[in-house]
């Protein structure tokens, strides 16, 4: 097999051997490069990790969803106004008017009976003695089992008639499951909410974890459904109701139309004015998401590139004192016939090899760091990370190696063989 020559095989040869004779010197210089390329592996992969995750979970409710609420739905950066707070809730005529619209499939209100203003909250209490007051508590209704966001694998759900005669039954989340039942099926057992004995009829799969999951509200599987005449009976107080509607095939613009039309007219909202609701898709909330997240983003790469430049500096110190260093063997150089162009490309791939092992080091690092990160939260490393960050630590290299290797490259011959 013929052996691989030319400028650019001795060129790069060369800086590698210059590396290993420094090997102190050229890991010192490098240092700030891989910190930079560590960060935006992590960063990357933490929101990327995030986006899928939220992108999921959203779109498990269907693409055809219609999210009704009495504040701003979706990722919020801010606390709800007090406009907000004080808007009437919706209603179970709001949700039975708007689940009569020809673009409608479904309409399914969701009580929230959880807690309320001041923070009353209802416990739940199993045979095993464990009570928790974290737990999310929702009234519905029969037709929940036909709305997207939530998979029965065992039991049922409620009945009309169970709905009708105020049963206390419940469909309970994989989380409370791993809480009361952990080692036996929950069907037919019974739990304590806020006092009364309910029985278990269903159980539903376990969902997206948002945020690397936890407890409470964090744990999108840590919630209980009943009918929603027994939770009005439990909770007489409640009013915070959400409402998911399902639009027809195809229909999607033409039932947010008809659904915020509605509600201006049921909730009263004069002509120009806004609205005193909040409508929304999976697509509008996604892209708000995206939006905050893409936000975050580019300010952590601006935050890593200070890692990048101080690495760059240290690559054109190092450059410049090797320069020095090397005065003479530039000289002999050359004496040899070396042109310009070749002292300048050596220099060049000297420092890009400089960063480009930094840069590599950074990326395996990072690497594994995502790794760890994904046991407590959403992680994935998109296909771009490794070569951004690969391709930004080799341009750094030659960008601050450009002024060093000029100077290399205008040596006088006969001075650089006369230094000492």
């Amino acid at each position: 097999m013929r052996a691989v020559t030319g400028p650019f095989y001795e060129n790069f040869k060369m800086a590698i051997d210059t590396v290993r004779s420094n090997k102190l010197r050229s890991s010192l210089t490098i240092v700030g490069v891989v910190i930079g390329v560590i960060v935006v592996m992590l960063i990357s992969s933490i929101i990327s990790g995030i986006n899928v995750s939220v992108e999921k979970e959203i779109q498990s409710f269907g693409t055809s969803s219609i999210f009704l609420y009495k504040m701003d739905i979706g990722i919020r950066t801010d606390r709800p106004t007090r406009e907000e707070r004080m808007r009437k809730p919706l209603t179970m005529d709001d949700a039975a008017a708007i689940g009569k619209l020809p673009t409608i499939d479904l309409a399914v209100p969701y009580l929230d009976i959880s807690s309320n203003f001041f923070g009353n909250k209802i416990n739940v209490t199993g045979k095993n003695g464990k009570t928790s007051a974290s737990i999310q508590l929702h009234g519905t209704t029969a037709q929940a089992e036909k709305a997207p966001g939530e998979t029965l694998i065992e039991g049922r759900w409620f009945a009309e008639g169970e709905a009708q005669a105020r049963a206390n039954v419940c469909v309970i989340g994989d989380s409370v499951k791993a809480s009361y039942f952990p080692y036996e099926s929950p069907i037919g057992q019974t739990l304590e909410i806020g006092g009364e004995e309910f029985r278990v009829v269903g159980l539903l799969q376990k969902r997206e974890q948002l945020f690397g999951g936890g407890g409470g509200n964090n744990d999108q599987s840590n919630t209980i459904y009943m009918p929603m005449s027994t939770a009005e009976r439990v909770k007489p107080t409640a009013d915070d109701l959400f409402i998911l509607a399902v639009a027809k095939e195809g229909q999607l613009s033409q039932a947010k139309d008809q659904v915020e039309d509605l509600l201006r007219v049921r909730r009263h909202v004069p002509f120009g004015e806004k609205n005193n609701f909040a409508l929304a898709t999976a697509d509008s909330i996604i892209d708000q998401f995206k939006a905050i997240t893409g936000g975050v983003f580019l300010a952590m790469i601006v935050i890593s590139s200070v890692g990048l430049m101080i690495g760059g500096i240290g690559v054109m110190n190092i450059m410049l004192v090797s320069v020095t260093e090397r005065t003479r063997e530039i000289g002999i150089r050359k004496a040899l016939g070396a042109r310009q162009s070749d002292i300048l490309l050596q220099f060049l791939i000297e420092a890009a090899t400089l960063t480009g092992l930094g840069g590599m080091i950074g990326l395996l690092v990072g690497w594994l760091l995502t790794l760890l990160v994904k046991l407590v939260m959403p992680s994935y490393v998109p296909m771009w990370a490794p070569i951004v960050g690969f391709c930004a630590s080799v341009g750094i290299g030659v960008v601050f190696g450009l002024f060093p290797a000029w100077k290399a490259a205008r040596l006088d011959p006969i001075e650089s063989l006369r230094y000492e």
